[in-house]
């Protein structure tokens, strides 16, 4: 009896051992979003007033959307995606790694070329823009042109202006869109082509021209809980589309749906 009883409380040890080494997500309520970079100080604004409202806490990890998915296609334990493009949502819905039911298109942006507080704006972009003369020996910072979002933009709208090859030699290719807009902050690049909303957080550049949006598809950026997204995640998807956290994305430059 005395055995039986020794062996029953060191199994209930041995079970409570096991909990406690085990992480639980869900009680902590803990929330882990892959986020476009493009997106960063936005959600860097908008993740610690959930927080502080909800007890929840939001972490958030930034890159290229491509960089991302190719994570969560790899088991990486995000809870909400949110892409710059729906291209990659689809790759994911496609494989079953995303909540299809949750998806929603969450903003909408603009893209822009950007240069030095010295450079003169030109207003929109058109054909007759002598891209490579205002380059003047220098590179054009862009992310990634056939992987990164904000580089398949670029390209496109590069391309339907007739001035892709003029300049393809002389694209500086980074590894997401914020990497582009530092090289240009930091002067090593006279000029680059970004999202609107990311020419809003740097003081060191300004918007020299804009790309008319039917240069290039739609920018959309769709978000949603991966497969393994948990309840906390919800609330926070939820609170993305709140009058809240949308009143600090046009504050950031990023267009709201519908609009």
């Amino acid at each position: 009896m005395i055995l039986s009883t020794a062996r029953r409380c060191s199994f209930a040890a041995l079970i409570l051992g096991i909990f406690a080494l085990t992480p639980i997500r869900a009680g902590a309520g803990e929330v882990l979003v892959f986020a476009a970079a493009s997106l960063k100080n936005a959600l860097d604004e908008i993740a610690p007033v959930f927080e502080e409202s909800t007890g929840h806490e939001v972490t958030v990890s930034y890159a290229a959307s491509s960089v991302l998915a190719r994570q969560i296609q790899l088991g990486a334990p995000a809870d909400i995606f949110i892409s710059a493009n729906v291209d990659w949502m689809d790759v994911l819905q496609d494989q079953e790694l995303i909540d299809a039911a949750a998806r929603v298109d969450l903003l909408g942006n603009g893209l822009v070329l950007i240069g030095g507080v010295d450079q003169t704006p030109i207003g929109s972009m058109k054909p007759d823009v002598d891209l490579s003369a205002k380059l003047d020996g220098g590179h054009l910072a862009m992310a990634l042109v056939d992987a990164v979002p904000a580089g398949i933009y670029g390209k496109a709208a590069l391309q339907n202006l007739g001035l892709w090859e003029d300049v393809q030699t002389r694209i500086a290719q980074t590894d997401n869109v914020r990497a582009a807009l530092a090289l240009v902050a930091a002067g090593a690049a006279p000029l680059g082509i970004v999202y609107r909303s990311d020419a809003h957080v740097e003081d060191r550049v300004q918007v020299v021209a804009s790309f008319p949006s039917e240069l290039h598809p739609p920018i959309v950026y769709p978000a949603t809980l991966t497969a393994t997204g948990t309840p906390e995640a919800q609330v926070f998807l939820d609170y993305l589309q709140s009058e809240t956290a949308r009143a600090v994305f046009k504050e950031q430059g990023f267009a709201l749906p519908g609009s």
